[in-house]
């Protein structure tokens, strides 16, 4: 069925080129794209040479994931308007994320707008894409030389260097800008932040201990020194120091303090602390922790959440797939990284940069289009709708969003340390080449694990559910259940993993 004739089209006239762009606008912002994709087309029979008019049609392709037509769209509306500068970074964003060349396009966005910061980070990435990290890096540096203030710029630069196995430097950016303004707060809470998404707890209270001689006290450094020594296992220090932070109201810090209540044995006080924020907006980052209180606590309400057979999906797609071996040919190309990412799960291999399932290459769009109709067969299988819980929403009737799609590929003794998606709805493992049996070694070597904590929270729960991984077979999950795989011996592990949007 034509999506553009099943839904009523917009009650504006395509004759009016500002209605038309103004409703184009508000669609991106209800969901509406299909229909007002339509509404465009017409206007823009009326009004061929108004550059918005192919801006904000770009904008809603771009929008749906479909990104030929979004480039084909900001290519016109950039012949029609080559000054100006939005229609410049969407031209060049849109053909980054459809996988074609785009530094040059970016250079030109860039000369247009040289003080926007996120064309200078989509010129990093297409600088990436085109020519690998390094190339990256140092436009990055060049550009943090002139701007040392500029964090975003900064953890761009670290990602890129913890990516390209450059570990023992990937802060080194960070203490340049520092040597200059040493009393920078936002700096160096930036680098505390950094050190600690690699895992680096004593560096990180190092760190600490250097901020506040350098810029005095504050409260970030005081949150972090708490974590710090929680992450560590150092109960009474932290349990000392998250004290006088008790009243602080901030998610992130209550979610610290809940992992350290597991970590510690307190699974009630983390039931206590998680449960009145899982009623609010921020809930969906307290749910994993919850599950696993309540299961600490024998409470039966872990079932309630994630004891359902129905929460777990597993498809094997077969024909619906392109040739595993073609696609599997596409994903290693763009696996240019050489090291493991910063803040990821991945231990002992590399992942794809930017949103796989915009890219345009035909393996791909064949690979969305075969994941988007599982996804749809998995949300009608769902319980019955729950408005309190937070994975059985009442809302199933929307459009398949993505909020993240990649690639992950894994080598010998590679894994996924366990860990949550939380910010998403259902995630994913769709596995496309595995070692064999003889180099992965024996059940359960590389399978998927459900149900099992982070292994840094020291708590004696086994998984509540494992699945072999099979060439073609996908797993779909709730995203705030805990996920992981088991290592395996050699050979290699090339899978596709994404994250469905949370319906609105």
């Amino acid at each position: 069925m034509n999506l553009a004739e099943a839904e009523p089209a917009l009650a504006v006239d395509p004759a009016d080129a500002d209605a038309a762009y103004n409703a184009g606008l508000g669609a991106l912002k209800s969901g509406r794209e299909v229909e007002a994709l339509a509404l465009l087309e017409r206007a823009r029979a009326r009004h061929p040479r108004d550059a918005r008019l192919w801006q904000v049609a770009a904008l809603l392709h771009r929008s749906l994931d479909d990104l030929g037509p979004a480039v084909s769209h900001f290519e016109k509306a950039a012949r029609l308007s080559p000054l100006d500068p939005l229609i410049a970074h969407g031209h060049a964003r849109a053909a980054l994320e459809a996988g074609r060349p785009a530094a040059a396009l970016f250079e030109h966005a860039h000369r247009l707008a040289p003080l926007d910061g996120s064309v200078l980070l989509g010129l990093a990435a297409a600088r990436f894409a085109e020519n690998g990290p390094e190339a990256a890096l140092e436009g990055i540096e060049e550009q943090l030389r002139i701007h040392p203030g500029w964090l975003p710029g900064h953890a761009l630069a670290a990602r890129l260097l913890y990516m390209s196995g450059r570990r023992g430097e990937f802060t080194s950016l960070f203490e340049r800008a520092l040597e200059a303004a040493p009393a920078h707060v936002d700096l160096w809470r930036e680098l505390i932040t950094t050190i600690m998404h690699a895992g680096l707890h004593e560096e990180a209270l190092e760190a600490v201990s250097r901020a506040r001689t350098s810029a005095g006290p504050h409260l970030a450094f005081d949150a972090n020194e708490a974590v710090c020594h929680a992450e560590l296992g150092h109960g009474e220090v932290a349990d000392r120091l998250f004290a006088p932070l008790a009243a602080v109201d901030d998610v992130h810090l209550s979610v610290r303090r809940i992992r350290h209540f597991l970590r510690t044995g307190r699974a009630r006080e983390a039931a206590e602390l998680a449960e009145p924020i899982s009623k609010g907006q921020a809930g969906f980052m307290v749910w994993p922790y919850l599950s696993l209180a309540w299961r600490l606590l024998g409470d039966s309400r872990w079932e309630w959440l994630e004891g359902d057979e129905r929460m777990v999906g597993v498809y094997d797609l077969g024909d619906a797939l392109p040739p595993l071996g073609a696609l599997a040919d596409r994903l290693r190309g763009l696996h240019i990284a050489t090291g493991q990412p910063l803040e990821q799960s991945v231990r002992g291999g590399t992942q794809t940069d930017g949103i796989l399932f915009a890219r345009t290459e035909p393996e791909i769009r064949t690979l969305r289009s075969a994941v988007v109709g599982a996804v749809e067969r998995h949300i009608a299988q769902l319980p019955p709708p729950d408005p309190d819980h937070p994975t059985l929403s009442p809302r199933r009737d929307a459009r398949v969003r993505f909020s993240g799609s990649w690639s992950v590929r894994l080598t010998a003794a590679g894994h996924h340390a366990n860990h949550i998606h939380p910010a998403g709805w259902f995630s994913s493992a769709l596995y496309v080449a595995l070692p064999d049996e003889a180099e992965r070694g024996p059940p359960p070597a590389g399978w998927l694990t459900l149900g099992e904590p982070q292994a840094e929270l020291g708590l004696a729960l086994p998984p509540f559910r494992t699945v072999e991984p099979r060439p073609g077979r996908l797993v779909l999950f709730p995203s705030t259940m805990w996920h992981g795989t088991r290592p395996f011996a050699e050979g290699e592990r090339l899978t596709v993993a994404f994250d469905v949007a949370r319906p609105s």
